[in-house]
C-alpha cells in the first residue's frame, strides 16, 4: 500500500512523522506523496484542511487519517501516544471507509468569456464585502428568498457545522445527512431591513445561490484558503457529488468527538 504523510511542520510533528514513516516502511509500504491510499495528517485541524486540498483530486482513490498533536484535532482519531498501534493496525488489519458530505462552490462572472471558478470545500466557505455593507440577494431553489445586509454569510458542511459556524450560532449537524448550512455574519435587522435571523439547512437537492447588490466584488474563503473574486455574476452553493473518505481503525462516533471537543470530560 502507498502512503503519504502531511505534517504540521513544528519539530515535534516533524519527529512522529518520521517515525511513522519508518515503521510503515519497515511494514513494506511504500511512501508515495503523488498517488497515496492513504494520507497520514500530524497535526491539527488546519493540518487536516492543508492535506485535504493536497489531495482533493484523489477522493475516490484516497482515505485520510489524522494524528492530533495539537490542541483541537476534530478530525483526528489519533493521539501521539497511540503511533504504534495506528501503525500495527494499518499494517495488520482492514479499515472501515467513513464518508462525509463536502461543498460544491462556483463563481460565475459578468464577463462570459471569464471561465468559472470552482471550489471544494471540507469546512465551510464565507462571502464579504471587499468594502461596506455585504449585500447580497439570497435565492434558494432558484427563487428570491431574501435580501441580506451584513457582515457576510458563512455556508458550512455537517463536519464544518463544529467549526466557524458553531461560532456565529448555527447548528451542529451529523455528517451522515448530506446538507449544507446557511449561518449570518452580524445581520442588520431594523423596521426598514429584515433577514430570516435564523441558520438555514438545505437538503441536498436545493442549491443557494448569492447575487450581488451594490458591487460585485467578494471576499471568498474556502476553508483556509481566500480569493478575490471580482465582476462576480452570481456564486452558488450546493452539497458536493464528492465525499471525503476517511479510515476508521477503531470506532469513534460523531457525537463523541462533538464532546471530547467542546465539554471534554
Amino acid at each position: 500500500m502507498k502512503f503519504a504523510i502531511v505534517s504540521k511542520g513544528d519539530p515535534q510533528s516533524n519527529e512522529y512523522v518520521q517515525k511513522i514513516r519508518s515503521y510503515l516502511e519497515d511494514f513494506r509500504f511504500r511512501y508515495d506523496e503523488d498517488q497515496p491510499e492513504i494520507v497520514i495528517s500530524v497535526g491539527g485541524d488546519g493540518t487536516f484542511l492543508y492535506a485535504f486540498h493536497k489531495y482533493k483530486g484523489r477522493l475516490e482513490h484516497t482515505a485520510f487519517v489524522g494524528v492530533h498533536t495539537g490542541h483541537l484535532g476534530f478530525y483526528a482519531d489519533w493521539v501521539p501516544e497511540e503511533i504504534e498501534k495506528l501503525v500495527i493496525a494499518i499494517a495488520k488489519s482492514s479499515f472501515r471507509i467513513v464518508e462525509y458530505p463536502l461543498l460544491d462552490v462556483l463563481v460565475r462572472y459578468n464577463q462570459p468569456a471569464k471561465r468559472d471558478s470552482q471550489y471544494l470545500a471540507l469546512n465551510e466557505s464565507t462571502v464579504k464585502s471587499v468594502e461596506g455593507t455585504f449585500v447580497i440577494d439570497v435565492e434558494i431553489k432558484g427563487e428570491l428568498f431574501e435580501r441580506f445586509r451584513g457582515d457576510g454569510l458563512c455556508v458550512s458542511t455537517p463536519s464544518g457545522s463544529t467549526a466557524y459556524n458553531k461560532a456565529l450560532g448555527g447548528a451542529i449537524i451529523h455528517p451522515s445527512l448530506e446538507a449544507i448550512q446557511i449561518a449570518e455574519m452580524a445581520s442588520i435587522n431594523n423596521r426598514v431591513f429584515r433577514t430570516i435571523g435564523s441558520p438555514l439547512i438545505l437538503p441536498s437537492h436545493h442549491t443557494c445561490v448569492l447575487k450581488p447588490v451594490t458591487q460585485p466584488d467578494f471576499l471568498v474563503t474556502v476553508d483556509h484558503l481566500s480569493f478575490l473574486e471580482k465582476d462576480v455574476k452570481w456564486i452558488q452553493f450546493r452539497v458536493s457529488e464528492k465525499k471525503i473518505r476517511f479510515a476508521r481503525y477503531k470506532p469513534f462516533p460523531f457525537w463523541s468527538r462533538v464532546r471530547a471537543s467542546f465539554i471534554g470530560d
